[in-house]
């Protein structure tokens, strides 16, 4: 009977360092060689932020005018919703933008028709054509039209991202998956991504648009780093209504957003839908929010008067009936 065969191990201290210059592929936005998501509500310019990224990985300037790139090389994308004249039509813009030689671009499209990661057949043409391009960044927009799997299934959609993070070690390649959300309210944007929860797990970095007024807000999210403020993009147009390019509005970042005051919005909403009293217990396995947090938000909103707690839980108090209301019981429902 033959030795069973061990695995392959370093001593801690012989592992070579990563430096601050090995971090980041797009200096604050994106790492290295990270994996993870573009995600957000239809019409939010998923699309555009992917090429962006792209286009500012594929020839070294600056993404969204703002944001360095750190590694530059070679880029990868499969567009599967856009037609390829669209696609030539929007790196065009941005080109134009930044003032590049379109046939100069170190930018790659995937042409085929159909690109389907849940086929061995597929996953082997993809990880040949990375080999054999090796990008800086693959883009694959959007995830719905990668696969026939359940999302919701975490048993089906862990395949897919297992084999994407294999791709990611095996080639060194930074992994931007463009992924709807659902119209769920969550305390995180990463919690409204549609499907399983393995989806947010995924992501080294993720990055969600969604409106805000006539703007659109950036979120970044990191694993390993701190994430930069939230932003406000806008789609800038030419006269024509045709757009160009992706622009930080007013050229500068938002102030960062309330975490406390997003949550208690978040509370509001969902006891004003139940119509019934949810008790702590409850709230926190919807909201997947820290027990510590929820709480101390619970007791701020009871005592401003906008929720009311009971023996039964927590309950919606309209704003024309909280007066007159009767102070909240001293004991927290579980």
């Amino acid at each position: 009977m033959s030795a069973v065969q061990t695995l392959p191990v370093q001593r801690a201290g012989t592992i070579t360092a990563e430096t601050a210059l090995d971090h980041w592929l797009i200096r604050s936005l994106w790492g290295r060689a990270a994996v993870g998501i573009i995600g957000g509500a239809p019409k939010c310019c998923k699309s555009w932020l992917g090429l962006d990224m792209a286009i500012s990985v594929a020839s070294g300037t600056k993404c969204l005018d703002q944001f360095a790139v750190d590694s530059q090389g070679p880029t990868l994308v499969f567009l599967a919703e856009d037609a390829l004249p669209m696609v030539r039509s929007r790196i065009d813009a941005i080109c134009r933008h930044r003032g590049l030689d379109i046939a100069a671009l170190d930018l790659h499209v995937i042409t085929a028709p159909v690109l389907r990661l849940d086929l061995a057949k597929d996953q082997a043409r993809l990880l040949a054509t990375v080999a054999q391009i090796k990008p800086r960044l693959l883009l694959l927009d959007p995830l719905v039209r990668l696969h026939r799997l359940d999302e919701n299934s975490a048993s089906e959609i862990s395949g897919l991202l297992g084999f994407l993070r294999e791709l990611q070690r095996a080639h060194d390649v930074a992994v931007v998956l463009v992924h709807h959300a659902s119209k769920k309210q969550r305390a995180r944007p990463g919690q409204t991504l549609r499907g399983s929860s393995d989806l947010h797990a995924f992501g080294d970095c993720n990055a969600y648009l969604g409106h805000r007024g006539d703007s659109l807000l950036l979120t970044i999210e990191h694993r390993a780093a701190q994430a930069p403020e939230p932003m406000s993009l806008s789609l800038v147009s030419r006269a024509d209504g045709t757009a160009t390019h992706l622009a930080l509005k007013d050229g500068a970042a938002l102030p960062a957003v309330d975490a406390g005051a997003a949550l208690a919005d978040t509370v509001r909403d969902v006891l004003r839908r139940a119509g019934a009293p949810r008790t702590r217990q409850e709230l926190r396995a919807e909201l997947r929010v820290n027990n510590e947090r929820l709480g101390q938000i619970l007791t701020d909103m009871a005592s401003s008067g906008q929720i009311l707690r009971s023996a039964q839980g927590w309950s919606y108090i309209a704003p024309n009936a909280a007066k007159g209301m009767q102070q909240p019981l001293a004991f927290d429902p579980a």
